[in-house]
């Protein structure tokens, strides 16, 4: 017998303030045209005043929950993947273990920037195969706008805020491709190339959170190349192709590197879920929010191969093949 680590429910919270591209136009040189033209974003949603990553996971938490059919006393572990808690500590997992009113387990955070989601799915996989949990919920949640620079074009329309969850619980598998769950993951980082993605503060260097910056040509360039790769080499080792997949689930930072990562892995767009429209880039959110609203839409369903990649600062980069 196989264990497998399979989703049994998926969640997401928005916040409730919308942001559409025009809202930028009175304050820096950019347009509506200009900023869909070149990310395919439309609007992103802004977390309230007090509104704060844990509020958001803890929600988020709930909804995977609630379509699980499970409760908090549940669940054994909870990961919360993200860049922007609440305190440098403690942890934000920690709050939503708190929040969601768990009374036993572990918790604890991952921080691999826009992978972040794909690393805590990676994390409680082996948690589960390694017998330490049954169930684990894995959450991505950001506050991107409070380390926005307001003045820099080229990175503020970016990004939005929010979070996603998914439950995943230990079955039995087959120990084949066909089994449902985690088949596969591949997880890579080169800090080489920090430069390239950063935040400008920190406490050990200036004490203030900083702002983002951004080299976008040359992370456009990796990403692509990257994004391709990691998703070969994850399919590689759970014995698929890409002709196998139902649905790419990629991290929602650009349309043109959704895109072209799709076409290099000869994968129609009609199979890929695209919401970056609708949320902007919501780093480490991005595509447990992306799989809440397929799921939701009806496009993903049991049984599916599903495929999801990321790529953010560090640089850090990686995969995750499952079955729905």
């Amino acid at each position: 017998m196989t264990i497998r680590a399979v989703i049994r429910g998926v969640g997401h919270y928005l916040p409730a303030r919308v942001v559409p591209n025009a809202e930028f136009e009175p304050r820096i040189d950019t347009s509506d045209e200009w900023i869909r033209a070149r990310t395919g974003i439309e609007r992103r949603h802004f977390a309230a005043e007090g509104e704060t990553t844990s509020a958001m996971a803890v929600a988020a938490g709930r909804a995977a929950l609630g379509a699980a059919g499970l409760g908090p006393g549940d669940i054994d572990a909870v990961i919360v993947a993200t860049s922007t808690p609440d305190l440098t500590f403690p942890s934000v997992a920690t709050m939503v273990q708190a929040g969601l009113g768990m009374t036993r387990g572990f918790a604890f955070d991952v921080q691999a920037v826009c992978a972040g989601f794909v690393y805590a799915l990676a994390n409680a996989n082996a948690l589960i195969l390694a017998g330490q949990a049954r169930r684990v919920m894995v959450i991505g949640a950001e506050t991107f706008s409070r380390i926005l620079d307001w003045s820099d074009r080229a990175t503020c329309v970016l990004f939005g805020d929010g979070a996603g969850a998914v439950v995943l619980e230990a079955a039995a598998g087959s120990g084949t491709p066909l089994d449902r769950g985690i088949l596969a993951t591949d997880l890579n980082s080169d800090g080489r190339l920090r430069e390239l993605l950063y935040v400008d503060g920190g406490v050990s260097t200036t004490g203030t959170a900083g702002h983002l910056r951004m080299q976008g040509k040359e992370v456009f360039r990796h990403a692509v190349e990257k994004l391709a790769a990691t998703a070969h080499a994850a399919l590689d080792r759970a014995g698929l192709t890409s002709a196998d997949i139902a649905w790419i689930v990629p991290h929602q930072a650009n349309l043109r590197i959704i895109t072209a990562t799709a076409a290099r892995m000869q994968v129609p767009m009609e199979r890929v879920v695209v919401t970056v429209q609708d949320h902007g880039n919501t780093s480490a959110a991005s595509i447990p929010l992306a799989l809440s609203v397929a799921v939701a839409a009806g496009q993903i369903r049991a049984g599916d191969l599903v495929v999801t990649e990321a790529i953010g600062g560090g640089l850090a980069w990686g995969a995750v093949v499952l079955r729905w």
